[in-house]
């Protein structure tokens, strides 16, 4: 039978299961990582898996004799990289004890974004990666099948080399012809989302074949790679090919290279064709990657800022692009850029083309996600900043009220220049990089050999996991009230937003707690801690959360999930769910149900008393009834959950399995 390039990978890595969409599979993961915003977490639930789980699976027996079970793990520091206080600090001394003590590498405070140095330094083609960043998909610009998951979910793969997930639909994107003018890897992405929305791409792989592969260069495939996420997608991959042998030779890796694409008669779910050279300049527009327009259709819009950088364009050919663009030229905003590893900064440095661009008036943070995490250079009060970013939902800059662009790297230069957004213009100057780059992964910490005695490093704002979130089985009918009620694609910023006032708090759930729908509804927090601590609900549910469609949509961080779990919630009932928080809402035993009758949702109101009844049930049948006690109505929810994720649930969620 001929086979795609997915199809290939993941036979390669079958554990269990049939390769059928729509069915669960357990698969061999060779590689994760964690980056310091979900890392501790995932690394305080590993500790605890460590004393709860059973079975076939012997991990973790006996501290100092237990080892990851994976090929190889990366712990990166890039998220929290501002240290006004103890926090940040802890947990990076947490996470540096953590990876001696188990065996991961770890990637310290200022060399660099997870993604970016993922690709130089550890990508491998034909192997499997998960990581707790929905951006993890990135090397699948090497031909890796690499796919973004909840902590939990890495936690387990550490534990066991095992992850489960539902097989995908897999679609063949077919490119033909090469980008032309100012045209760039950014827009092709951008043109995806115009078409298909930020839910178009929900349970599907994108396999990228055709002629127009080629053409394209490993940092660019990684920029499509990388927004794929915004697409739903579980992943995206390109073939392992001559520009990954390049790529991996200029990374002083080529004996990790092999041969690896689809069949030539190979067959896929669907089709989308994209001719390159029709592509032009792209920008999404406020508030959402898929609000995309042509960049002439916006140009003259006066900006208050520009930031060049993130894990979808920091790489060392998109600076070089921005160095010839900014040569000789200043700035008329305030304009900033972030290189994403350190050894794209080493370079710059070493070509000479670093000063071009301070001479423009350009600033320089240190390799790091920064700004697009929201942790400094956050707009001004109703500013309007262009970003080379991912993502631009609302308030994730710092400024609740700013608006966001987003567009490639040659655009958000020209603009910086103009004071507003602008059109690439005149001759598109020619990118060569260098036969040879220097190697800069000197600050990258080997996993130590097997040792004894070594201690983990637990700050005061270290809090252990199992005391957050005890797992306590559901009864048979989950009573709760409707705390809050939600538009369509809810996003994971919404739920707990980033920033530098809230991401040093991701190790300790009691704190962190006090933000969840901090900027949407101020006083949820308050009443879910009065419902869950009422008499009447005592061991059932705190609360109900009500949302429409994608509900969770966006970056992978479990506390949206973990958090409302310690609040009390017990279930969500929303039109449809995003991949990655799904599987966090049954990690952590929040039940993820789904309106049979859409328009159901418009019947509910928030304080509406809700029992969904013979919870137990949901072992057998896709469907359960739920009482509306307050209106005396009923109504059907139902769920696409796999046996597994329902013994989970059932059980409290996954650390409380036996």
């Amino acid at each position: 039978m001929k086979k795609n390039l997915t199809q290939k990978i993941i036979e390669k890595h079958l554990l269990e299961g049939d390769m059928r969409p729509g069915a669960e599979i357990g698969i061999k993961i060779d590689q994760t990582l964690t980056q310091d915003a979900t890392g501790t977490l995932a690394c305080l639930e590993f500790e605890a898996m460590s004393k709860t789980l059973s079975g076939g699976s012997k991990v973790l027996r006996g501290g100092d004799a237990c080892r990851i079970k994976t090929k190889r793990s990366v712990s990166y520091v890039d998220h929290n990289t501002l240290q006004n206080g103890f926090e940040n600090a802890d947990d990076h001394k947490y996470l540096r004890s953590i990876a001696e003590k188990y065996g991961l590498y770890f990637s310290p405070n200022g060399n660099g974004v997870c993604h970016q140095i993922q690709l130089e330094r550890f990508a491998v083609p034909g192997e499997a990666l998960i990581g707790s960043d929905s951006h993890t998909p990135t090397a699948g610009a090497l031909g890796m099948f690499a796919v973004g998951v909840g902590g939990l979910d890495v936690a387990y793969a550490m534990s066991t080399g095992k992850f489960y997930f539902i097989m995908p639909k897999i679609v063949n994107v077919k490119l033909s012809g090469k980008l032309t003018g100012w045209a760039s890897a950014k827009d092709v992405i951008l043109e995806l989302l115009s078409r298909l929305s930020v839910k178009g791409g929900v349970g599907k792989v994108f396999e990228y074949t055709g002629s127009g592969v080629d053409t394209l260069s490993v940092y660019e495939r990684a920029t499509i790679t990388n927004m794929g996420a915004e697409l739903g997608l579980t992943t995206s991959i390109f073939p392992s090919d001559g520009q990954t042998k390049k790529f991996l030779k200029l990374q002083k890796r080529e004996k990790e290279w092999k041969e690896i694409s689809a069949d030539s008669e190979a067959k896929y779910d669907d089709v989308i064709e994209i001719n390159l050279e029709k592509i032009t300049p792209l920008i999404a527009c406020p508030h959402s990657p898929d609000n995309v327009k042509k960049v002439k259709d916006v140009k003259g819009t006066k900006l208050d800022q520009v930031i060049i950088g993130s894990c979808t364009n920091s790489s060392l050919s998109d600076l070089l692009i921005v160095a010839k663009i900014l040569k000789g030229k200043k700035v008329k905003v305030p304009a900033i850029i972030s290189p994403g590893s350190r050894q794209v900064l080493v370079n710059l440095l070493k070509m000479g083309v670093l000063s071009d661009i301070i001479a423009s008036g350009v600033r320089v943070l240190e390799p790091a996600c920064g700004p697009c995490i929201g942790m400094g250079c956050a707009p001004n009060s109703g500013g309007v900043s262009l970003r080379t970013f991912n993502r631009n939902f609302k308030g994730r800059s710092g400024t609740d009220d700013a608006k966001i662009y987003i567009s490639g790297p040659a655009v958000a230069a020209f603009s910086a220049i103009k004071g507003e957004i602008a059109e690439p213009s005149g001759k598109v100057p020619k990118i060569n990089l260098p036969g040879k780059i220097i190697i800069a992964d000197d600050l990258i910490i080997k996993p130590a050999k097997r040792k004894k005695g070594i201690l983990v490093c637990r700050g005061e704002n270290i809090k252990p996991i199992q005391h957050a979130v005890a797992g306590t089985k559901p009864s048979n009918t989950i009573t709760g009230e409707v705390i809050l009620k939600l538009r369509d694609n809810i996003t994971t910023d919404d739920i707990i937003p980033a920033g530098a006032k809230i991401l040093p708090l991701r190790s300790n759930i009691p704190a962190i707690s006090e933000y969840v729908f901090s900027k949407i509804a101020p006083d949820f927090v308050k009443r879910a801690k009065k419902i869950k601590d009422s008499p009447r609900f005592a061991g059932e549910a705190g609360g109900i959360v009500v949302a429409g469609e994608n509900y969770g949509q966006g970056s992978s961080r479990e506390h949206a999930a973990l958090c409302p779990k310690y609040l009390g919630i017990k279930a969500v009932i929303a039109k449809s769910f995003a991949r990655i928080h799904k599987s966090n809402l049954v990690n952590f035993g929040i039940f993820p149900l789904i309106f049979r009758d859409i328009s159901d949702y418009e019947k509910i109101s928030v304080s509406d008393k809700l029992e969904i009844e013979n919870v137990g049930d949901i072992t057998s049948k896709t469907h359960l009834v739920v009482r509306n006690t307050t209106k005396n109505m009923s109504f059907v929810v139902t769920h696409d959950l796999t046996e597994r994720q329902v013994k989970i649930l059932l059980a409290g969620g996954l650390l409380s399995c036996r």
